[in-house]
């Protein structure tokens, strides 16, 4: 089933370049290698695809958004066997990101359905008013353009070709362009294919959904800096965000970008959760900590506590829990090697103990588990940057007063959560303020990991867990990345959009 090939306007086309994929299982496969003059063709596409796609009806779109999730979901067992085949996560894994992916899709079907995400005002004309008259005013939300999406390492369905981003864009009425990424290169062309055979199935403009394979940096630097893209989706590290940010504000015409780029999401445990219900919370945590080999951006790398005996039967809690954790497969080598060199700069740190040691054979790892004072960790900016993998900080602040020092500390962050008891309240109001501007959504007595898909969920942050902190890219109010006000003054009916009227 698979080409090895791009799609580009309705057509599978083969690169000059190529490249072999890295499965944990089987082997590799060939797949051509995205260049500059593909993604100029793509984006073209894409431009000359909005002309009808960006004007076409709620009903249409969301026909078509139902159309990709019943492609997907006949997809079901080759995208779970190639899935797993490349990433080396579990079928179980798989099976339920197909099932967040095509769920998001009909949710933003519903979504568009009703409206809602048109935001429609109207200020009606007053002529006799004094001193000025007023005009009739007329306000909604339209498609920006050609979107431009990166796939995203850890998540092969949800985050990726036909994930939240290109969903959320598709909803809006943008055409899309998605650069693939090459650690699960085949299951992306399959997710591919499956909104190919929609698009065509519904009759759509064949520029309306291109797909880059490969890991060029040529072809992502040409698909941000390219006129006709009007904006970004991007999920991945700091590094590699930063750039296409900086190369997106460099544009002739700046476009927005909207990267989610890293986080640590940090755990205040206050001092009656910790005395009550430590071991319970330690298991928690370790537990959220290495799920999915701790490769989720909402995975909770840093716990602080106050010091004391609790505080170090925590430790050994959080240790017993970790040790139980078998090896396994990471998404690729590089972010098996990534998560090596992070553990290895946090061990090697200034006034930090080592609890528990990662085992990384190749691209297994495990969890690792250290442990310092918040002296320690307000010294060493290190300490809180993220270590992508299963690996925990435990960070024993010596009062509430360096509690709060270390989250005033701290950089934006997509979570931040609080495990607390009714005696924690005073505590927990002075660290809510603080917490609040520093984190997209905040949590007590759970864990950050598993992000629900919903219209009140929140999933970005300050700089640098996200570029753009007014933004989400889950739920609901994801579309409005894509989306700009547009008001329309005293247009005759006749011009105004279909979905002004009879507003």
């Amino acid at each position: 089933m698979l080409t090895g090939k791009h799609l580009i306007s309705g057509d599978w086309v083969a690169g000059g370049r190529t490249f072999e994929s890295s499965p944990v299982v089987g082997d590799p496969k060939t797949f051509s290698e995205g260049s500059p003059d593909q993604v100029d063709l793509a984006a073209q596409a894409a431009e000359a695809a909005f002309a009808s796609y960006g004007y076409s009806s709620r009903t249409d779109r969301a026909v078509f958004l139902d159309r990709i999730a019943d492609e997907l979901d006949g997809l079901a067992d080759q995208l779970t066997e190639i899935g797993s085949a490349e990433t080396g996560l579990p079928a179980a894994r798989l099976v339920g990101e197909r099932g967040r992916t095509t769920s998001q899709l009909r949710m933003f079907a519903r979504h568009i359905e009703s409206g809602e995400h048109l935001d429609r005002r109207h200020d009606t004309a007053l002529p006799d008013r004094e001193p000025a008259p007023r005009s009739d005013l007329r306000l909604i939300q339209r498609p920006v353009g050609p979107v431009a999406v990166f796939g995203a390492s850890n998540f092969p369905l949800a985050f990726s070709v036909a994930g939240g981003d290109t969903a959320s864009a598709l909803a809006a009425g943008c055409p899309v362009v998605v650069k693939g990424h090459p650690a699960h290169p085949g299951t992306g062309e399959l997710a591919a294919q499956a909104i190919d055979q929609a698009r065509e199935a519904c009759g759509l403009h064949p520029g309306v959904f291109s797909f880059v394979q490969g890991g060029s940096h040529e072809a992502g630097a040409a698909l941000v800096q390219h006129p006709t893209i009007r904006a970004v989706g991007f999920t991945g590290s700091l590094g590699a965000g930063r750039a296409l940010f900086d190369l997106c504000a460099a544009r002739a015409e700046p476009i927005p970008f909207f990267g989610e780029l890293g986080s640590i999401n940090p755990v205040f445990v206050l001092a009656d959760a910790l005395h009550l219900r430590g071991g319970a919370i330690a298991q928690g945590w370790a537990d959220s900590l290495a799920l999915g080999v701790g490769q989720f951006c909402t995975n909770p790398g840093v716990l602080v506590l106050l010091k004391g005996e609790a505080a170090t039967d925590f430790a050994i809690s959080a240790v017993q829990a970790l040790q139980a954790v078998p090896s396994q497969a990471m998404l690729s080598q590089g972010i098996a090697d990534a998560y090596r060199a992070g553990v290895l700069g946090v061990a090697e740190a200034a006034h930090v103990e080592t609890l528990f040691v990662s085992n990384i054979e190749g691209r297994n790892a495990t969890p690792a588990l250290f442990r310092s004072s918040g002296k320690a960790f307000l010294a060493n900016p290190l300490l809180a940057e993220e270590v992508f993998g299963p690996m925990g900080l435990i960070v024993e602040a010596d009062d509430m007063d360096q509690t709060l020092a270390i989250a005033n500390a701290l950089d934006g962050q997509l979570t931040a959560t609080l495990q607390l008891e009714p005696e924690d309240q005073a505590e927990a109001q002075r660290l809510l303020p603080v917490l609040e501007r520093k984190a997209g959504r905040l949590l007590a007595n759970g864990f950050p990991t598993g992000v629900e898909v919903c219209d009140a969920m929140s999933h970005g942050g300050p700089y640098p867990a996200s570029t753009n902190f007014g933004a989400t890219s889950v739920g609901t109010m994801a579309i409005r990345r894509f989306q700009r006000s547009v008001c329309y003054q005293d247009l005759p009916a006749s011009l105004l959009p279909d979905d002004l009227l009879p507003f």
